[in-house]
């Protein structure tokens, strides 16, 4: 382990994010392996939240709609994340949550082939993007059909019923990376509509909707772009599926929302996609974390978070050997995402055992460690000190303490 620690401390005097870290609010001591869950607060965002409140919200009242942009904020946001991801300006919306936004891109891809009555997904996809499905199908009453296959019979599956296909590129348990363009042609190869969850890929993984020709993306905003607990998501729509019909048709999606006309007449472009008022103060915190994120070269960021993988999966090899833990993410840098997943039959009760040592790691059911790799604020030498804690879990058996084996609400 002190051959890798050495390791680890020379790759952190090289790093060129390096300087991040301190610009985050994070405990000293406290080991976080979790920021692929809940992003770290940038220290920016208490100053902005309490600019929101006092001086927008505060002094400047209902004036601040349009003095301090809000009612424009979420396709101001949208265009910054739509830099991210690679999409074009006008073509990304930050609003609502992930599920809201992945009902939203499901029935505009239905409105786009009502000759089509099937949506697809895979099983052991995350479970609010099926749930989402199976709620469509069930409201229509079984016109829409939702089918659910494994993994590797997805592309196989799509046919001449297929609609939609929505898939999430990077796997919440194993970290498995697909290829979104080869993926994304094979499914419109079929005549379908390829809708992709970037969850876990957004400020993490160098992304390029229009170089991919995505139909539909949906995103969170808490995990990678730190934009704090319950934070908006957002809404990719490619600027040829702006025709879709907005089914989810509120106000703030009207071509005039101020006019207060009687009948629904929805806008020309992204802001369809829009439904209610927008979450201010969310969008504010949002807004502070997005721009953390386009600072830095996307390139630095995947790469350190293949290393810091690679590093990570290196020093866990004697600990799978003498404890039993098993690999449970591709072992290739390049086809996993930024975490990093391993399995034991005590997985849930580790993870508890692991906060008495000041380390947070997540626990993903049934039995997976899940170890999120953060390169803005992370160290390598966190990485291997994160092993050297998780070993001492191991070896004095920490995880056999009766309160750490009865599972918590949340997760």
């Amino acid at each position: 382990m002190q051959d890798l620690m050495s390791k680890a401390r020379e790759l952190d005097r090289g790093d060129p994010l390096q300087d991040f870290r301190d610009r985050f609010q994070i405990r000293e001591g406290l080991i976080y392996l979790d920021g692929n869950s809940l992003g770290c607060l940038p220290k920016a965002t208490a100053q902005r939240m309490g600019e929101t409140l006092q001086r927008e919200w505060g002094e400047g009242l209902i004036t601040s709609w349009l003095d301090a942009e809000w009612s424009t904020a979420p396709r101001r946001i949208g265009d910054k994340i739509g830099q991210l991801i690679g999409a074009q300006p006008g073509e990304v919306i930050a609003a609502d949550s992930t599920s809201i936004n992945i009902f939203k891109a499901l029935t505009a891809a239905l409105s786009l082939r009502p000759d089509r009555t099937t949506i697809l997904t895979e099983t052991g996809n995350f479970p609010t993007d099926s749930y989402m499905m199976q709620g469509i199908g069930a409201f229509t009453g079984g016109r829409i059909t939702v089918r659910s296959v494994a993994p590797e019979d997805v592309l196989d599956a799509v046919d001449e019923n297929t609609a939609a296909v929505l898939l999430t590129q990077v796997h919440y348990k194993s970290s498995l990376k697909r290829d979104i363009a080869s993926v994304t042609k094979a499914i419109q190869d079929v005549g379908a509509l390829a809708i992709w969850d970037l969850s876990h890929s957004t400020g993490a993984i160098e992304l390029d909707m229009t170089g991919a020709n995505v139909d539909f993306a949906v995103g969170c905003g808490y995990k990678f772009l730190n934009g704090g607990p319950g934070a908006p998501a957002f809404l990719y729509a490619a600027a040829r599926n702006h025709n879709a019909q907005a089914v989810l048709s509120g106000w703030f999606g009207h071509a005039k929302p101020f006019d207060f006309d009687e009948d629904y007449r929805p806008a020309d472009g992204i802001e369809r996609f829009l439904c209610g008022t927008p979450y201010v103060l969310g969008l504010a915190a949002l807004e502070e974390g997005v721009e953390m994120m386009l600072e830095p070269q996307m390139a630095d960021v995947r790469r350190k978070s293949e290393l810091m993988g690679d590093l990570l999966i290196e020093a866990m090899e004697p600990l799978c050997r003498e404890y039993g833990l098993r690999l449970a993410s591709p072992l290739e840098a390049a086809q996993r995402g930024s975490h990093v997943g391993f399995s034991h039959e005590n997985a849930y009760a580790m993870v508890q055992a692991l906060r008495e040592l000041d380390m947070i790691a997540d626990f993903r059911t049934p039995d997976i460690i899940r170890l999120g790799i953060t390169p803005l604020y992370l160290r390598y030498t966190d990485i291997i000190e994160a092993v050297a804690r998780l070993e001492r879990v191991c070896a004095d058996r920490m995880w056999d303490k009766p309160e750490y084996r009865t599972r918590a609400a949340v997760t």
